[in-house]
């Protein structure tokens, strides 16, 4: 009876105990890439690149040596020789995959796009071909994969300030960007964008 008693207490005070009452949270909502969000600091974020990435693919649409040859340069954009030596946490890919998919759209036809980053997958198929393993599609076959006359080459760099005394922290970042012959090894175009930002607290970039 004893036992019996005290395990029905013991339920008693399960069922008693209040529930936990957790605080709503704020509802996710979209935000414009363009502009500045509502949480920033001193790094680049999502503006800052929409920002340089529209300036350097108008500037490079607006040179002659690339947007005006014919034939059309065979470029090729990506992260590859792109190097993050800032103290900026960022994805470079996040910033040379809106400018190749920029340019790409506004060129029509002026520059051909090399994907050189997707050269295994190129590699493979074009084994495949050649094996009979399966046919030559429509285009047909070429000698070898597409050459390039010219790739992107950059450097994010910055330079940090910090107050002790009122904890005010700045970061001037300087992005640049440069195309680069691949046969004779000169730049032909260059671009430069930088900003200098300051808040009293840096927030978290991941």
């Amino acid at each position: 009876m004893l036992i019996g008693a005290g395990l029905a207490l013991s339920v008693v005070a399960c069922e008693t105990t209040s529930p936990t009452m957790n605080a709503a949270g704020r509802p996710t909502s979209y935000q414009d890439p363009g502009t500045r969000g509502v949480v920033s600091g001193v790094g680049i974020e999502s503006q800052d690149v929409v920002s340089m990435t529209d300036r350097m693919a108008r500037d490079m649409l607006g040179d002659p040596v690339l947007a005006q040859r014919n034939p059309a340069p065979r470029i090729i954009v990506d992260s590859r020789h792109f190097r993050n030596e800032s103290t900026s946490r960022i994805n470079v890919n996040a910033i040379t995959n809106r400018l190749r998919v920029g340019l790409n759209r506004a060129a029509k036809g002026r520059m051909v796009f090399v994907g050189r980053q997707y050269i295994d997958v190129v590699e493979r198929e074009r084994e495949l071909k050649r094996q009979g393993k399966v046919d030559v599609a429509t285009t047909g076959l070429t000698r070898a994969a597409a050459g390039a006359d010219y790739r992107l080459v950059g450097t994010i760099t910055s330079l940090d300030k910090r107050s002790p005394s009122t904890g005010l922290m700045s970061r001037y970042s300087q992005i640049v960007f440069e195309m680069l012959d691949l046969e004779a090894g000169t730049l032909i175009w260059s671009g430069i964008y930088e900003f200098e930002k300051a808040a009293a607290d840096d927030v978290l970039y991941r």
